[in-house]
């Protein structure tokens, strides 16, 4: 498949957005950012170029002052709370939690409670209070317990489901976590993007591109620079930040 066909689906999507009168929203999640890297720049570059918002879900426990410093050069991307430290407390039976139901739901939410504090003291002008659950996986009485912490808002994988906080979640995953482990077919990601558009076009909502800066391949990097320089000026859609769409 040459790439015009490959993402013809998602602009074929976005003309009837366009057609209609109506734009869609797009916004962009990172995960598990920690400090500076070459990787990150990249990712600073790519998307300061394309004037597109960026949402890093930053690992607090690992992080500090050197992450905050590149990103007040760097106004358009955003920080929001990335579990704790990105740990694994559930049994080799299950899949991966940080913020399941193997701990005291208190230890957890403190836990929580202290990531909060230090990224919004460190990034306060761009601090987002949301949660990205690491794995995207979290236990309901967690759930429960994050407005009392000052949280406004949650984003995991998938179709949003109702509960105590809004859900801003992310719905196509560049990663090829279960084969290559690097950037899937373009061709998938665009028809993916362009399903999910569809859906929402009938029922409201925004649609979220999940990414993960620190493993991406080349095949990975392509396609999101290849999306960013499509969509830039495209009148059928436009990129948001977190904050603008919980806020």
């Amino acid at each position: 498949m040459n790439d015009t066909m490959a993402w013809a689906p998602l602009m074929a999507e976005l003309d009837r957005w366009q057609a209609a009168g109506r734009i869609a929203d797009l916004w962009l999640r990172d995960d598990d950012a920690v400090e500076p890297t070459p990787a990150l720049d990249r990712l600073l570059a790519l998307t300061g170029e394309h004037d597109v918002p960026l949402t890093l879900a930053v690992i607090p426990e690992h992080t500090g002052a050197a992450l905050a410093a590149r990103l007040d050069r760097a106004p358009w991307a955003e920080v929001a709370v990335h579990g704790w430290s990105h740990h694994n407390h559930a049994p080799a039976t299950e899949k991966k939690q940080e913020l399941g139901a193997h701990r005291p739901v208190d230890i957890v939410l403190g836990e929580l409670g202290a990531g909060f504090d230090k990224l919004a003291a460190l990034h306060k002008p761009r601090f987002v209070p949301m949660l990205v659950p690491p794995w995207n996986r979290i236990g309901a009485a967690v759930v429960s317990g994050l407005p009392d912490l000052g949280f406004k808002a949650l984003s995991v994988f998938g179709a949003e489901k109702s509960g105590p906080l809004h859900l801003l979640n992310t719905h196509v995953d560049l990663m090829d976590w279960h084969g290559t482990r690097g950037g899937r077919d373009h061709g998938v990601l665009a028809t993916e993007l362009a399903a999910r558009l569809k859906l929402v076009f009938e029922q409201g909502g925004a649609t979220g591109l999940l990414t993960h800066h620190l493993v991406h391949d080349e095949q990975a990097w392509l396609f999101l620079e290849t999306l960013l320089a499509l969509t830039k000026n495209h009148a059928g859609c436009r990129w948001r930040t977190a904050a603008a769409l919980i806020l």
